[in-house]
C-alpha cells in the first residue's frame, strides 16, 4: 500500500494534450509576430520608446536566448517607421580654419544632391574660367596696363638718368639696382683712373654719388609701387572677368539652397577662394604634365571644394535603426583616416568617416552592454555623447594624452539618439551600483523574465512561433503532436509544470534538430517522434561524463548502494553542469556519532572544500538537534559528516536533509534503506525546503538504479514544494506507474525518516517524551547515554584532579 506522501505517475509531468490545438499542423496557423510571455518588458520598452527626453535610454536585461535582440530590433523598427527621416550631414572645407572642417546639415536626400552640385560646379569652373580669359578684350586691357606701367617706369628712369648726368655720372644697371660711374670730359672713367684722382675730387664725387643713390632708391620705390598697383589692377581685371563666369554659377546654387544659411555662407567662401586661386583653374601646362606629384598637387588644390557626405538618409523610410555588432571607440564616434603620401601620413576632411552614433542620429542605436564595456574607451565615449548630445571625432590616443599630433578637428555634430543597451541583469546591477552616470542616462529597464505562465494563450502563441520559424527558415511544419511535445520540453526547461521557458534559443535548437531528423526519415512533417528523437540525441551528444560516472559506479570504483540497509549512511543527490549539459549525481553521505562535546563537524567544511551556503546548512542541522533534543539536558555529542569520494568541493544546502537523516540513523541505530535517495534542505524547525534541479536529480538516481536493475524498492524523496518542478522522462514515469520506482514528497524531517527507516518518527507527548521504539525515542535514549557517560567521566576527572592536589600539599 503506497504511503500518503508517495506520488502517482500523473504527478511527475504535466502532459500537453494535442487534441486541445485547433489545427492539424502549424501550416494552418498565422505566424506569430511579437514577443511571447514578456508583457512587463514589452510595456517598459513601449514606454521608453515613446518618451523623447534626455536620459530615457533603455537597458534590456535578460538571459541569452530569451528573444531580447529580436524583440529589440522589431520593436524599435516598428517605432522608427512612424518617425520622420532625419537630416543628412556633410563635412566641407573650412576656408578660415582649414584644420577645423565645417559640419552642414541638409534635409534627407539633399546631401547627395549638394555633393553632386559641388562636383558639377568645379567642372563648370574648370571649363568656364579658362574660356573667360581667351577673348581679345582681356589681352587688350592687360596689355594696356602693362604699357601704362612701362611708360611710368621709363619716365622714372629717365628722370634718374637726367639727375645723374647733371651731377657728372652715368648709370649702369646691376643685379642689386644701379651703379654710379663718374664722368670726366664726357667720358666714364675706369676704376684705375678714379684711384689716381686727387682726394678732394674723390670726396666730392662720393658725395654726389650718394645723393644720386638716394634719388635712385626713391625712384625705384616708385617703380615698385607702380608695379604693385599694376598687378592689383590686373588681378582686379582677372577677378572681374572671372566673376562673369563664377558669379552666375554660384548664384544659381545660392538660389537653390537659399533656405540654408550655412550653405549660403559656405558658397560665398567658395566664390572668394576661387577668385583668389584662379591659377588653379587656368593651368593648361599643369593639365598636360606627366609628373605625378604635380598632378597630385592640382588634385589637392581642387579637393577643398568637394563635399564629404558623412550621413546619407535618402533611402531611409523613417528614423534610422543601427545595430552595432562591434562597438569599438572608432566604430561608435567615427574616425579620421590617414594615407601615406611620399612617406608622410596626411589627412583632410574627405577622410572623415562616420561612426554608429552618426548613422543613428535622429533614430536608435542598439548595442550589447558586454561588447561596449569590453572595448577600451567605448563606454566613456558613449556616455560623453549622451551627456553632451554631440559627437566629436577625436583620435583616441590624443584623447587619453598618449599621442600629440597635428590632425583635423572636425566641428562636432549635434545628435539626438536613443540608445538601447542589451545585457544581463547582473551587468545592469553592477552599472547601477558603481557607475554614477548610468542611472541618469538609462532610466528605463526592460526586464525579460526567464519563464512565463503555461496557459492556453501562451501555449497557442508558442505554436504560432513555431509556425513563423518554419516559414522564415524553410523548416517542415510541425504536427500538433509535435507541438505538444515542444510545449512539454519548454516546461522541462523552465523546471516548472506551471510555466514555459522564454529561452527560445534552446527551443529553436530543438526545432532545427527535429526538422533534420524528419528530413532523414523522408517525412514531410515533423511529428512527436522526431521531437523526442532530437531531445534524446541532443542529450546523448553531451552526456559522456555522466556515462563515465555511471560506469565507475557499476564497477564499484565509486561506492554506492542501491539495495539493503545501512546505519548512518544515505544517498544524497547533487547537480553537476558540464558545459551546456546538467545531470544529477548520487553521492554517498555518511555520519559517525560518538561521545564528546564538539558538536556536528563536517569534513568538507573543516577541510575548506565547501562553500558558505553548505556551511550554513551544517549549522542549521546543529540548531535543529539542539532545539529538538537539548531542551532539558545538554547535547553531549560529537558527530562527523562526510560526502564520500567527493574531491572537487561542494556548495549549497540541498543535501542538508540527507545529512540530518544520516545523523538520526547513526544516533538511533536504525538502518536507512539504500534504495532511496534524498534531496531537500532543512530549517531549524525540521521543515523540508525546496531545492533546484530536482528533475535532473531524480533522473540521475533512476539511471543508476535502472543500470543495476529495478527492484521495486527504490525511489527518491523530494520536498513537497518541488512536485510542480518535476518534468520527468517517459521511461521513469512508466517505471513509477508499474511500481518499479517510487517518488515521495515530504514536508518534514519526520516524514522523511519514516520512509527511510520504516520506523515512525514519533510525536512528542505532553510530558515531553516520545513513544517507545520511535526514531526520536531512540535518539534521545542514545543522547542520554552520552550525557550519563560524560557526567561520569567528568566526575572521575574531578576526583583525580582533587587527589593530585592533596598529594602536592604533603610535606
Amino acid at each position: 500500500m503506497p504511503l500518503p506522501y508517495e506520488l502517482t505517475s500523473e504527478q511527475l509531468r504535466r502532459t500537453c494534450d494535442p487534441e486541445t490545438f485547433p489545427f492539424e499542423t502549424t501550416a494552418e496557423l498565422e505566424p506569430f509576430q511579437g514577443i511571447i510571455g514578456q508583457q512587463r518588458a514589452a510595456q517598459a520598452m513601449e514606454f521608453g520608446l515613446k518618451v523623447q527626453r534626455p536620459g530615457y535610454n533603455i537597458y534590456i536585461a535578460g538571459a541569452i536566448g530569451s528573444g531580447r535582440v529580436s524583440y529589440a530590433r522589431s520593436a524599435v523598427r516598428q517605432m522608427a517607421s512612424t518617425e520622420p527621416v532625419p537630416d543628412d550631414w556633410c563635412y566641407v572645407f573650412n576656408f578660415q580654419k582649414p584644420s577645423q572642417p565645417k559640419a552642414l546639415s541638409l534635409p534627407a536626400g539633399m546631401g547627395s544632391v549638394f555633393r553632386q552640385d559641388m562636383e558639377e560646379l568645379v567642372e563648370d569652373l574648370r571649363m568656364e574660367i579658362p574660356k573667360a580669359f581667351e577673348g581679345d578684350d582681356y589681352d587688350k586691357q592687360k596689355n594696356e596696363l602693362f604699357k601704362e606701367f612701362q611708360e611710368k617706369s621709363g619716365l622714372y628712369l629717365e628722370q634718374l638718368n637726367q639727375i645723374a648726368t647733371e651731377q657728372g655720372f652715368t648709370l649702369k644697371r646691376t643685379s642689386t639696382g644701379f651703379a654710379t660711374i663718374p664722368m670726366v670730359d664726357g667720358k666714364a672713367i675706369s676704376p684705375e683712373e678714379y684711384e689716381q684722382l686727387e682726394a678732394e675730387i674723390k670726396e666730392e664725387l662720393e658725395r654726389r654719388s650718394n645723393e644720386i643713390q638716394l634719388k635712385g632708391m626713391e625712384i625705384i620705390r616708385r617703380i615698385q609701387q607702380a608695379e604693385k598697383a599694376t598687378k592689383e589692377k590686373i588681378k582686379e581685371l582677372e577677378n572681374r572677368i572671372a566673376l562673369f563666369a563664377v558669379g552666375p554659377l554660384i548664384d544659381d546654387l545660392g538660389e537653390k539652397y537659399g533656405d540654408f544659411p550655412q550653405v549660403i555662407e559656405y558658397l560665398e567662401d567658395v566664390k572668394d577662394d576661387v577668385l583668389s586661386n584662379l591659377s588653379t583653374f587656368r593651368g593648361e601646362e599643369e593639365e598636360q604634365t606627366t609628373l605625378p606629384w604635380v598632378r597630385r598637387m592640382r588634385e589637392n588644390a581642387l579637393m577643398k571644394y568637394q563635399v564629404n557626405l558623412l550621413i546619407d538618409n535618402r533611402e531611409n523610410q523613417g528614423a534610422p535603426v543601427v545595430v552595432e555588432p562591434n562597438p569599438t571607440y572608432y566604430n561608435l564616434v567615427g574616425r579620421i583616416e590617414h594615407e601615406n603620401e611620399w612617406g608622410v601620413l596626411v589627412t583632410d576632411f574627405t577622410m572623415i568617416k562616420p561612426g554608429a552614433l552618426h548613422k543613428a542620429n535622429g533614430g536608435y542605436l542598439i548595442i550589447h552592454a558586454k561588447d561596449v564595456l569590453n572595448n577600451p574607451g567605448s563606454w566613456e565615449a558613449l556616455k560623453r555623447v549622451l551627456k553632451t548630445r554631440e559627437v566629436r571625432i577625436e583620435n583616441m590616443g590624443e584623447h587619453y594624452g598618449l599621442i600629440a599630433m597635428a590632425t583635423s578637428k572636425p566641428e562636432p555634430i549635434p545628435v539626438n539618439v536613443k540608445v538601447v543597451l542589451i545585457g544581463s541583469l547582473f551587468l545592469y546591477h553592477l552599472l547601477h551600483q558603481y557607475d554614477e552616470d548610468f542611472k541618469k542616462l538609462f532610466k528605463i529597464k526592460a526586464d525579460f523574465d526567464t519563464d512565463m505562465i503555461r496557459d492556453a494563450d501562451n501555449t497557442y502563441e508558442l505554436a504560432g512561433f513555431i509556425s513563423a520559424l518554419c516559414r522564415r527558415e524553410g523548416l517542415r511544419h510541425f504536427h500538433r503532436r509535435a507541438v505538444a511535445r515542444v510545449v512539454e520540453y519548454s516546461s522541462r526547461l523552465a523546471e516548472d509544470q506551471r510555466r514555459l521557458t522564454t529561452c527560445f534559443n534552446e527551443i529553436v535548437e530543438l526545432l532545427y534538430e527535429a526538422d533534420a531528423w524528419a528530413a532523414s526519415e523522408g517525412s514531410e512533417i515533423v511529428d512527436h517522434c522526431h521531437v523526442a528523437k532530437a531531445f534524446t540525441e541532443k542529450r546523448l551528444r553531451s552526456n559522456l561524463y555522466e556515462e563515465k560516472l555511471h560506469e565507475l559506479m557499476a564497477e564499484g570504483t565509486i561506492l554506492l548502494d542501491t539495495a539493503g540497509e545501512v546505519v548512518g549512511q544515505v544517498n544524497g543527490l547533487s547537480v553537476l553542469t558540464v558545459g551546456d549539459y546538467t545531470f544529477g549525481r548520487p553521492t554517498r553521505i555518511t555520519a559517525a556519532t560518538f561521545l564528546g562535546e564538539r558538536g556536528v563537524a563536517h569534513i568538507e567544511r573543516e577541510t575548506k572544500m565547501s562553500g558558505n551556503i553548505h556551511s550554513k546548512g551544517v549549522l542549521i542541522i546543529s540548531g535543529y538537534l539542539g532545539a529538538k533534543y537539548a531542551q532539558e539536558t545538554p547535547l553531549a555529542l560529537s558527530a562527523s559528516l562526510c560526502f564520500e569520494q567527493l574531491y572537487e568541493g561542494i556548495d549549497g544546502d540541498s543535501a542538508s536533509s540527507a545529512e540530518l537523516y544520516a545523523l538520526l540513523s547513526s544516533l538511533s541505530g536504525l538502518p536507512i534503506k539504500q534504495g532511496i535517495a534524498v534531496t531537500g534542505s532543512v530549517n531549524q524547525k525540521g521543515e523540508i525546503q525546496p531545492v533546484g534541479g530536482v528533475t535532473a536529480k531524480v533522473e540521475g538516481f533512476f539511471h543508476l538504479c535502472k543500470n543495476r536493475g529495478l527492484t521495486g524498492e527504490q525511489g527518491v524523496i523530494i520536498p513537497r514544494q518541488n512536485v510542480v518542478n518535476l518534468n520527468l522522462s517517459e521511461e521513469l514515469i512508466e517505471a513509477v506507474a508499474k511500481g518499479k520506482f517510487h517518488l515521495y514528497a515530504v514536508g518534514t524531517v519526520d516524514e522523511g525518516i519514516e520512509i527511510l527507516t520504516g520506523v515512525p518518527a514519533g510525536v512528542r507527548r505532553k510530558n515531553g517524551t516520545y513513544p517507545k521504539g520511535s526514531v526520536h525515542y531512540r535518539v534521545i535514549k542514545t543522547l542520554k547515554k552520552y550525557v550519563s557517560r560524560m557526567t561520569a567521566f567528568s566526575g572521575e576527572r574531578d576526583h583525580e584532579r582533587s587527589k593530585a592536589e592533596v598529594t602536592d600539599k604533603r610535606p
